[in-house]
């Protein structure tokens, strides 16, 4: 069986968000790391080469599959920061409806900027996506 190809690292996120170039990337990859931490109460750690995650959860899939990932987190990239509510169980239409501008993927939000969104519904979100997902998957602080 194969291993997921993103996964934790020694890197500091500091030090990876120092080499962003994009100055308004950079500048909310920051308040992004702040927000994060303080939501969930854990320590940021590097998922790959550019995914910030917060928490970890272990699953294993009816076929068998198993592995762990980022509980959530966010990445920085080129064009839009990428927020993930991992794995996205439930319909969070209500909360989106009041977050601001955005774009949606299977797990993960896209914000072009954070001037663009509502901080506070961030948090919202970021805290009923984790409690979603330790309905399913218990979420560990490492």
């Amino acid at each position: 069986m194969s291993q997921n190809k993103t996964q934790a690292t020694e890197v500091d996120p500091r030090d990876f968000i120092e080499t962003i170039e994009h100055k308004v990337r950079k500048a909310d990859a920051l308040v992004l790391l702040d927000l994060f931490t303080c939501v969930t109460g854990y320590k940021p750690k590097m998922w790959g080469p550019t995914i910030i995650g917060f928490g970890r959860y272990d699953y294993t899939y009816d076929s068998g599959h198993s592995g762990s990932s980022l509980a959530t987190g966010f990445s920085p990239r080129k064009a839009s920061q990428s927020i993930y509510i991992m794995p996205g169980y439930q319909d969070y239409g209500a909360i989106m409806d009041r977050l601001g501008k955005h774009k949606l993927g299977k797990a993960c939000l896209y914000v072009n900027k954070l001037a663009d969104i509502d901080l506070a519904v961030l948090e919202e979100l970021i805290t009923v996506g984790l409690k979603d997902l330790n309905g399913y998957w218990p979420v560990h602080p490492e």
